[in-house]
């Protein structure tokens, strides 16, 4: 059984913590039930560091959402006898595309259509289950939902709405260098000027209205400005800062994704392309789409990367 889940850029500017996005890069997690052991094999991006036992991620949300379905169930089936895993890693790791987003929420889709109780599990669990294992819910949603995604936390925990971007193409730019969340977050002030929040909540509102509308590429650089997180992260990958203001003086709509210190650019290859030649130039560019499905199970076998 494979499941294929996609990546996911968080924040999009000024969203912080909120809004996120689908994009066509994609882990595929095959699982299969066996009579005994454990066995894990994985391809691709983060393989050299990857668990090969049951402290990897995956192994993990699979345990406890077995766990889960049986206890909604009252099946008393337990875990499986055995696993064995193939993961084909193509979204790179510790780089603000939701790579962990991508694995949880790929193991607890493997896991409901495993189970038999699997239907006990729908997306509305999914989310909950995910958002208290990665701790946010601004990249699983979209990797839940696919497209364009508004999370929140609410009195019943997370929610999300699914949106329909018009924007449908991006540019990905990954540098060799790695950031994490923890050290990422660990760099931004408890408490901000009111201006700046007040400018904040303009810009998330106008760039909703500016992917769902079709709206004009200068609104879109506009609805992308943001005060809350990016300046503050800029000296932990300074060369994702400089990036991020030389894109936007040529007129790209561009940000940190996620906690960075990848870039994302709402605009074409093409494009890219027909910039001075040093743009962009020693990193990673990957030109992809929208993705407008999140993680599913689908027919075939985990191909290797590409």
């Amino acid at each position: 059984m494979l499941v294929r889940a996609p990546a996911t850029s968080a924040n999009l500017g000024p969203g912080f913590d909120t809004l996120g996005l689908a994009l066509s890069l994609y882990d595929d997690v095959e699982v299969e039930v066996t009579g005994g052991g454990l066995s894990i094999e994985v391809d691709g991006e983060g393989a050299e560091v990857a668990s090969r036992g049951e402290k990897h991620l995956i192994v993990e949300v699979l345990y406890r959402a077995f766990d889960l379905l049986d206890e909604l169930a009252g099946s008393g089936l337990g875990r499986p006898p055995g696993l064995r895993l193939r993961c084909r890693n193509r979204i790179p790791h510790s780089r603000g595309l939701g790579s962990s987003s991508a694995a949880i929420v790929a193991a607890l889709v493997a896991a409901r259509a495993l189970h038999p109780g699997g239907k006990l599990l729908d997306d509305d669990a999914v989310l909950r289950i995910a958002t208290e294992i990665e701790g946010h819910p601004d990249n699983v949603a979209p990797c839940i939902a696919g497209g364009l995604t508004i999370a929140w936390t609410g009195p019943s925990g997370p929610r999300l709405v699914r949106l329909e971007s018009k924007f449908t193409q991006v540019v990905a730019f990954v540098p060799e260098q790695r950031l994490a969340t923890e050290r990422a977050r660990g760099l931004l002030p408890k408490t901000v000027p009111h201006a700046d929040a007040a400018a904040n909540s303009g810009r998330a509102a106008l760039l909703i209205a500016a992917l769902t509308g079709g709206l004009d590429r200068d609104v879109l650089l506009d609805a992308t400005e943001d005060r809350l997180h990016q300046d503050y992260r800029a000296p932990a990958m300074p060369g994702s800062a400089a990036l991020v203001r030389r894109l936007r003086a040529e007129g790209v709509p561009a940000v940190v994704s996620g906690a960075g210190p990848t870039v994302l650019a709402f605009t074409t290859a093409s494009q890219v392309d027909s910039m001075s030649p040093e743009v962009g130039n020693g990193w990673l560019k990957h030109p992809l789409d929208v993705a407008t499905r999140g993680a599913r199970v689908v027919t075939g076998r985990a191909e290797s990367r590409s």
